[in-house]
């Protein structure tokens, strides 16, 4: 049996914000479906109780805390740094540049904000990725271009271009910072070290 698509609310009547966040997070977690609300009450009129994480703005959190609290487990609410840190409950600074962004996103997911772990999705056997594949995926991590890889490995630079489409094929991911935070879910690197 074929496990569900997480499903992730956005709180957020910011547009902008919300969009970016959305954005990112459907690159980093592409197994997920992802929805906005602009409102507390657009929440409660959909199915609020349906959803594996809501990413909250502050005012939102603090006008309706007895939901969210209810669900602290799955609630991260989104400051812009001026907020004092909350106690117990996971927070997300939207006003940091999308590398650091995606880095504290990557952090709450390998933690599992709290005690809850998230779980993985099952790999299945035709989208593992070879030793090579892990190599080329780890120095891509890293920041390293085709050329400086295919050096670094001493093999190809067509040979380099071939393994990240294979990866990218496999694994259904484009981007470097989705490809990053497969890489820190499954172990291949430290998400402190990119």
């Amino acid at each position: 049996m074929k496990p569900t698509s997480p499903e992730i609310a956005i709180i957020e009547q910011n547009t902008l914000t919300a969009l970016g966040l959305q954005t990112i997070l459907e690159e980093l977690i592409p197994e997920a479906v992802i929805r906005t609300f602009q409102t507390f009450a657009q929440l409660i009129d959909d199915t609020p109780d349906m959803y594996a994480h809501y990413f909250v703005s502050a005012n939102i959190y603090f006008a309706h805390t007895a939901f969210f609290l209810e669900r602290k487990p799955k609630s991260i609410v989104l400051t812009t740094g001026e907020q004092p840190p909350l106690n117990g409950i996971p927070t997300l600074n939207v006003c940091f540049p999308q590398d650091k962004l995606v880095k504290s996103i990557m952090r709450l997911r390998e933690t599992g904000h709290g005690n809850m772990r998230h779980p993985t999705p099952e790999t299945q056997t035709e989208n593992e990725l070879t030793p090579r594949e892990i190599e080329v995926l780890v120095l891509v991590t890293r920041g390293l271009i085709n050329k400086e890889i295919a050096e670094k490995l001493h093999i190809g630079l067509t040979t380099v271009i071939s393994h990240r489409k294979n990866i990218t094929e496999k694994l259904g991911i484009k981007s470097v910072s989705g490809l990053a935070v497969y890489a820190v879910m499954h172990g291949y690197v430290d998400a402190d070290s990119i």
